[in-house]
């Protein structure tokens, strides 16, 4: 219990990081020109990326949670811990642009209305986005333990990381505010390496990824 209360204070503290940090990096990004200063509009690309990745990325932290109680294996269980810190600091970094800009954490719109794709977001069993886990999933990912229980949740992961990555690319095209669009394609490099990461780990487990 003494660890696993340390890791969520572990993750919280990164949010409060993050939230420390917004308002000095927007700062800094808003000398870069007047498309980078203006507050982006509630229905920008900036907006839409901000709400739909804090969405996507929550499910990342509950799926990190949930294997980090179903198995002892140091290294899922590292990898799960360096993914919930990451995402729940990016998170807190996306809610905290919004809170700046002024402008809701939930919109009327479908998600990735702003990619052009509001039509073609699932929401089926809770899937919301491209590359999220449905109920089922998670709730067969809960009733697993040890490499059945790392494999999936490696899938999972996999399955979210190429999910996150067209998501973030999308951002790097489409959005206006510098810091952001450094942001996003700070998560396509990492989510790359980590893939690539996740790969390995499925096939020592004589596995691989679903798709």
């Amino acid at each position: 219990m003494r660890a696993y209360v340390g890791w969520v204070a572990g993750a919280a503290a990164a949010v409060l990081v993050a939230g420390g940090a917004i308002t000095y990096a927007v700062a800094e990004d808003g000398g870069g020109g007047s498309s980078n200063s203006a507050v982006p509009a509630a229905s920008s690309a900036d907006a839409g990326f901000a709400r739909d990745m804090a969405v996507h990325h929550q499910q990342a932290v509950e799926m990190s949670y949930i294997v980090r109680d179903r198995t002892k294996n140091a290294e899922v269980r590292r990898l799960a811990y360096d993914i919930a810190q990451t995402q729940a600091n990016q998170r807190g970094m996306l809610l905290g642009w919004l809170d700046l800009w002024g402008l809701p954490k939930v919109s009327a719109d479908p998600p990735m209305t702003w990619m052009g794709m509001g039509d073609m977001a699932s929401g089926e069993d809770g899937a919301l986005m491209p590359g999220m886990a449905t109920n089922s999933e998670l709730t067969k990912l809960n009733s697993l333990s040890g490499k059945a229980a790392e494999v999936f949740f490696l899938q999972l992961m996999t399955d979210h990381h190429k999910g996150g990555i067209h998501m973030a690319e999308g951002c790097v095209d489409k959005c206006r505010v510098g810091v952001e669009k450094r942001l996003a394609q700070g998560m396509v490099d990492a989510q790359q390496s980590e893939i690539q990461l996740m790969a390995d780990m499925l096939k020592e487990r004589g596995a691989k990824a679903r798709s």
